[in-house]
């Protein structure tokens, strides 16, 4: 098996990193490419993907905030990012359909968990589909009911793994 590679996100990824986007989530929920370039550029501190061969088929993002919950905005405006926040969000855990399965998302998420935890963190929030919120739980999030987000007028619940 080839080795898959965590690293930090540069500015000459956000093409790939957009096309992985649109391709992981509905359109109305996936970042534009405008809006993954304002998060590479904002927060690369919080910005890993996964190499396979040399080639990105992975990512995971979010900012720091200090809300205890995900709201929209912060979806949308890279100016809500709060440099030493208590929280680091988790905007998206996008990982190419053919690569799923594979542990590769487990691998980003670790990788996330253990930054939060050498920057300080107290916690590390996302909001998630009904569906993912039993994945979430098995690295220690916890399930805190319906989130006021709408964001792609989806339903979306509150996950919080404290640090």
């Amino acid at each position: 098996m080839d080795e898959i590679v965590i690293r930090g996100v540069k500015k000459e990824d956000s093409d790939r990193v957009a096309e992985i986007e649109a391709e992981c989530f509905p359109a109305a929920e996936a970042a534009s490419k405008n809006s993954i370039e304002k998060r590479i550029a904002t927060f690369p501190e919080s910005f890993f993907v996964a190499e396979k061969n040399g080639k990105i088929i992975g990512f995971i993002n979010g900012c720091a905030t200090n809300s205890p919950v995900i709201y929209d905005a912060l979806y949308h405006d890279a100016s809500h990012h709060i440099p030493d926040g208590e929280s680091l969000t988790v905007f998206g855990l996008d990982v190419l359909p053919e690569y799923q399965r594979q542990g590769i998302a487990a691998k980003l998420m670790n990788y996330y968990i253990e930054t939060a935890r050498n920057d300080g963190r107290k916690r590390i929030i996302l909001t998630c589909k009904d569906r993912l919120v039993h994945y979430y739980e098995y690295f220690g999030y916890v399930n805190s009911g319906v989130s006021e987000s709408t964001h792609g007028g989806a339903q979306w619940f509150n996950m919080t793994l404290t640090l």
